[in-house]
């Protein structure tokens, strides 16, 4: 083979593919992983049939959190820093929710120190400020919330929604499905108390006492991402007006997803999105980490993943459904 044609498909490779690993935190009985997963297709074409229009045009290689953040991540950070982040307490591997955005930032700013980086966001004591044109080694005028420099923060409205919507297959092609579970079919939910085959963790219309563990939550997007449809919902780091602006204490945050507690498979859909106020916590609002990786490991990971890219199949795909209304529950 000539070294053009490797190069040119390690170049689809990573254009293309999604590969798993994880990053570890902590040290001893304090040591987890977050497992990731890539996503790929810089310079991808926005959807603009969803919510926002457009959404989900992202033009760098980035990673999403396989899985939502648990509470034995919280606790193990907790014990190592004394972050003082409280959740629900429901078990180890369970979703970590009533996580305010301030907290889910604060969590985030402990990987970037922990991992020898510097904190995606700027705190003054406990209160959130944004960076400006002096911080000149984190500004960005184009995202005043989230520092240059982070290598771990919480998913944009567009790193969420491709990670969720967009077909992995279809390269930089504008081509997303309704739901994060690869298809444009409506999900199957929980049916009854104990159901174990299902598409997303939601009422359908069993009355489900609590969230899934994060790594039983139905199908994957295309990328490979767990549990973005059903489960709990996840904080975005964008505002819900999309701006970022320079008074954040005063801007609701987005939310996306659905949760566990809804009977409502719309509040899956790529049509729908809210917002809460970043100091709420709510008992079906968790959250994920997302993550620019090292452009040695992403090499590494990408040249294992080329065999796996020669054998992957066709997806086969549904009709694309109408988008309804969502109906955003918020359990307290």
């Amino acid at each position: 083979m000539k070294i053009t044609t490797a190069f040119a498909l390690l170049a689809l490779t990573l254009a293309c593919t999604s590969t798993t690993y994880a990053d570890t935190f902590g040290s001893g009985l304090n040591a987890f992983d977050i497992d990731f997963v890539t996503i790929g297709n810089p310079g991808n074409a926005a959807d603009t049939t969803g919510k926002p229009n457009p959404a989900g045009k992202v033009d760098y290689t980035y990673r999403m959190g396989t899985y939502e953040i648990s509470e034995d991540m919280i606790d193990k950070a907790n014990a190592q820093s004394s972050l003082s982040i409280t959740h629900n307490n429901r078990g180890a591997n369970k979703p970590a929710t009533s996580i305010s955005w301030y907290e889910a930032a604060t969590f985030v700013n402990w990987l970037n120190v922990d991992a020898g980086g510097t904190p995606a966001y700027k705190f003054s004591g406990s209160t959130f400020e944004v960076w400006v044109a002096g911080d000149t080694a984190d500004y960005d005028a184009a995202n005043i919330y989230r520092s240059t420099r982070a290598k771990y923060f919480l998913p944009s409205v567009d790193e969420w929604y491709k990670a969720a919507y967009h077909d992995a297959s279809a390269g930089i092609a504008g081509t997303y499905f309704n739901y994060p579970t690869g298809s444009d079919d409506i999900p199957d939910g929980i049916d009854f108390v104990g159901d174990t085959t299902f598409d997303a963790v939601f009422q359908d219309p069993a009355s489900n006492p609590a969230p899934n563990d994060i790594t039983d939550v139905g199908l994957l997007s295309p990328y490979g991402t767990a549990g973005q449809g059903g489960n709990v919902y996840e904080w975005e780091e964008t505002d819900s007006d999309l701006t970022n602006g320079p008074s954040p204490g005063s801007s609701a945050r987005g939310i996306r997803g659905g949760n566990w507690f809804n009977a409502d498979s719309s509040v899956l859909l790529s049509s729908s999105r809210n917002s809460v106020d970043p100091s709420n916590e709510y008992t079906v609002i968790g959250f994920r980490v997302a993550s620019i990786p090292e452009p040695s490991t992403l090499l590494l990971g990408l040249l294992a993943a080329m065999g796996l890219l020669l054998r992957r199949k066709a997806r086969p795909r549904g009709r694309r459904r109408p988008g309804r209304g969502a109906v955003l529950t918020l359990p307290a």
